[in-house]
């Protein structure tokens, strides 16, 4: 099973402070712990909203809102992609994570669809397309 970790934004982070050393240190020392486990697919941090944007769709209509987003509650600061068996197995390595913000700090645990998980509607010429995505995003790595 592979999760979507969120680190959820904070006031500093959308202020663009940068984490302290100890913290990257720390930060370091858990990427490693997950990588070593197995358990790491992808992890980044991410640029305030400030230098984002936003897509909105109505019908065939596209309107681009650039940032900064005024709910920082909503926003997103990082994330990780784990592989692992189960949610408690997630939930436990996010446990283990360091604060990765100055005070309080939110993280949001979210399982990613498998093909498996789509039924039928996923035809057997869809699920050939995706593999042949996922063939070539991993050839890039």
């Amino acid at each position: 099973m592979r999760f979507m970790v969120i680190v959820k934004a904070s006031q500093a982070s959308e202020a663009g402070e940068m984490p302290s050393e100890q913290l990257l240190a720390a930060m370091g020392e858990y990427n490693e712990a997950l990588l070593k486990a197995g358990v790491l697919l992808a992890g980044e941090g991410l640029q305030p909203s400030a230098k984002g944007a936003r897509v909105r769709f109505s019908g065939a209509q596209r309107s681009v809102i650039d940032g900064p987003f005024a709910e920082t509650k909503e926003l997103i600061a990082g994330f990780w992609i784990f592989q692992v068996s189960s949610l408690d197995e997630a939930v436990e390595w996010v446990k283990r994570c360091p604060n990765p913000m100055p005070g309080d700090a939110e993280i949001e645990i979210r399982q990613v669809f498998e093909a498996e998980d789509f039924g039928a509607e996923f035809t057997p010429e869809l699920r050939e397309q995706e593999a042949r995505l996922r063939a070539h995003i991993n050839r890039q790595d």
